[in-house]
């Protein structure tokens, strides 16, 4: 096992990995870091939770110099991700005075403009860089480093094309790297396209057998959301992560587990940034501790202690099912992914199932569903086309002339 304390890097570096707690080495950082102060282009592919970010980060830190304007680019996928890193960011560089630009949309774009002026350090995502670089308020002419962190995440985003756009308007002599779970056909292009003899390293692609555990429990759909809040009470987890397929039925799963008198919170694409960045920063402190969210508002979040994920939806690919677990059971540490499965979720988990030993969980015998009343308001009707009674369902379950459930509390 490495040591970073082993490392040839910069004193002040080893003083704040130190002060971080950082003192052995991941897989993907004890392979990564060395190439990368060699010099040489990577490609790393590893799960979530690898610990990438030091992987980068750390290199980063060591060839950025103070006062010498922009040198190293960071791009990434979502605004928690690049707030995330940009916090590790400055705290490996702390020592070094380096400054961190964060650029991302959502927010004002002037604030900004004005911390690219003295950044050493840009991180952002692939939309409001390009905002930037067309205002002419970011050059990137002169960078010495270029990373692309969650690769594939970008690509299902449909930011392929911002970053091709990005990486030309880069020297030809930079240096790159390109992080990433999976390398679909148009990632490798990339790949083949814009870096140089990459060095090419892959660390776990699974998360251990004996770490995470995998069920699932057979429910009809109107009994989704009252088996979720019983598993829940009764796992009593330290954090959990519950997914679900839209934004209206993630405020809805989330108001209903608070009506039950579990502390949750939603998380998605359609909330202010400053409610998202409040909610994460309280579920990193574990109030609230279970976070309901979508698949985009929860790509590239790197949270410690989540001990359960929940797929109140199930995901469509073995790819993102993988995503969604990879939150738990992560650096050594145990985890539990429970899915939730109804009549319209067989198809998608049965291309699941192919790849993953999921064990089924038998129905606990004290279980007793609460009825459930989804009501009329003009906001959901607008968006779901619609004014009618739900239930919880992956578009809130029962359709007009079905099934009407009451709910307890008008």
């Amino acid at each position: 096992m490495k040591l970073f304390s082993e490392l040839n890097v910069d004193k002040r570096i080893i003083k704040a990995l130190e002060e971080m707690g950082f003192i052995d080495m991941t897989e993907v950082q004890a392979r990564v870091i060395p190439s990368v102060l060699d010099g040489k282009d990577v490609i790393a592919q590893s799960i979530t939770g690898s610990g990438k970010t030091a992987a980068f980060g750390v290199p980063i830190s060591e060839k950025v110099e103070h006062g010498k304007g922009i040198q190293a680019v960071i791009i990434g996928p979502t605004r928690e991700l690049i707030n995330q890193v940009g916090v590790e960011m400055q705290k490996f560089s702390r020592h070094k005075y380096l400054s961190i630009a964060l650029v991302f949309g959502g927010v004002s774009i002037e604030p900004q403009m004005h911390k690219i002026r003295s950044a050493e350090i840009v991180v952002g995502t692939p939309g409001r860089m390009l905002d930037h670089m067309q205002r002419g308020t970011l050059r990137l002419d002169k960078i010495k480093i270029l990373v692309l962190d969650e690769a594939d995440r970008m690509l299902d985003m449909g930011f392929i094309d911002d970053i091709k756009k990005i990486l030309s308007h880069t020297p030809a002599n930079r240096q790159t790297m390109l992080f990433s779970a999976t390398m679909p056909d148009e990632i490798v292009e990339i790949a083949k396209r814009f870096m140089k003899n990459p060095v090419k390293i892959t660390g776990e692609k699974e998360i251990s057998h004996h770490l995470l555990k995998h069920y699932y429990y057979d429910i009809i759909q109107e009994e989704k959301l009252s088996l979720l809040e019983y598993i829940i009470k009764k796992e009593n987890p330290n954090l959990a992560l519950v997914f679900c397929a839209t934004r209206g039925l993630t405020d809805f799963v989330a108001t209903e587990l608070e009506r039950a008198g579990l502390e949750a919170k939603p998380l998605h694409g359609g909330m202010e940034q400053g409610k998202r960045m409040n909610i994460l920063e309280g579920f990193h402190r574990g109030k609230p501790h279970i976070l309901v969210a979508t698949d985009v508002a929860a790509r590239g979040l790197d949270i410690k202690n989540v001990s359960h994920v929940f797929n109140y939806d199930i995901p469509k690919t073995v790819e993102e099912y993988t995503h969604r677990i990879g939150r738990t059971a992560r650096f050594g540490k145990t985890g539990k992914a429970i899915s939730l499965l109804s009549k319209q979720d067989h198809e998608f988990f049965r291309k699941i199932v192919r790849y993953i030993d999921v064990e089924k969980s038998a129905m606990p015998q004290d279980f007793k569903p609460r009825q459930i009343f989804f009501r009329r308001e003009r906001s959901f009707g607008n968006r779901f086309g619609g004014r009618r009674s739900f239930s919880g369902g992956s578009r809130f379950g029962s359709k007009p002339g079905g099934r009407r459930v009451v709910n307890r509390r008008r």
